[in-house]
């Protein structure tokens, strides 16, 4: 019995109909198309699938892939490799400083820190390590020593240079607490002045360093012509950066209490002339 039910179905598949097109008017037969329900099966089947892989092309080649919510657009697309690049470095920069750190902490409990003993499992030793002087390094190494033999001096010179017809300002007026003393290791003269007063420039020139200490706290130094440099410490503030021209008597810092090494609101001031350190109170009344 399946078999003529089979043979049925399949025979209307293959029955022939015929879509007829009319004139509403005179009747008179327009167009027509012989068709089967297999036929149109196939046809739908067929039309289903070319749409199908049209909409796929259009939306994985063209920009209207973009419009598709939660499908990311190009910005974003390079924003993700950007981050992802950046996110790559950032663990390289962890790796490298968390390998510092433990190696100084090696170094501080002498032990032996991780790199050398991976460098010794492997074979080799830093003793083996050799640095050989070429003769260009010998000649400017030697030209430079002759050139600096007389400028560095931390006990500064017997004789002070003649600066009389330079006019230093007075950084700030106070009472001196601790005068120019080398032999102890205080290189400078400390003022004490009333709070939040200006610092002024003893002479024109630019700033070389204006940044924070753990031993002076805000540091603020000053190069000026003839070799001469001034430095001001324990600032409560800074009011020029590096880079900055100043002006003899203008205002560079605010007296403070910054530093571990301070015992009270004052400033700390030296004058330094060729690497050597002067005695601010030959040259400034304060």
């Amino acid at each position: 019995m399946a078999q003529p039910k089979n043979k049925k179905f399949s025979d209307k598949l293959r029955h022939k109909y015929r879509l007829i097109i009319y004139n509403d008017n005179t009747f008179e037969e327009v167009w027509f198309m012989r068709l089967s329900r297999l036929n149109v099966f196939t046809l739908g089947g067929t039309f289903i699938l070319v749409f199908i892989a049209i909409v796929t092309i259009l939306i994985a080649f063209t920009p209207i892939r973009e419009f598709i919510p939660g499908y990311p657009d190009s910005e974003m697309r390079r924003n993700l490799v950007r981050n992802a690049q950046r996110l790559d470095s950032l663990e390289h920069e962890i790796e490298v400083r968390d390998q510092y750190f433990n190696t100084l902490n090696s170094i501080v409990r002498g032990q032996t820190p991780e790199s050398f003993e991976e460098r010794q499992d492997t074979g080799g030793s830093y003793e083996e390590v050799h640095f050989a002087r070429s003769k260009h390094d010998s000649l400017l190494r030697q030209q430079i020593e002759e050139a600096e033999i007389f400028n560095l001096s931390l006990a500064g010179n017997s004789e002070n240079p003649d600066f009389t017809r330079l006019h230093f300002y007075t950084p700030v007026q106070g009472i001196i607490t601790r005068s120019f003393n080398p032999e102890k290791g205080h290189y400078g003269t400390d003022i004490v002045a009333e709070g939040n007063k200006v610092v002024v420039a003893a002479l024109d020139g630019t700033v070389t360093m204006a940044n924070w200490t753990l031993e002076t706290g805000y540091v603020i130094q000053i190069q000026h012509a003839n070799n001469l440099m001034s430095v001001y410490k324990h600032n409560a503030e800074l009011l020029k950066k590096v880079g900055n021209h100043v002006s003899a008597g203008e205002s560079i810092a605010i007296i403070g209490n910054s530093g571990e090494l301070t015992s009270g609101p004052h400033l700390h001031f030296e004058l330094w002339h060729n690497g050597s350190a002067l005695n601010p109170e030959d040259y400034i009344y304060f």
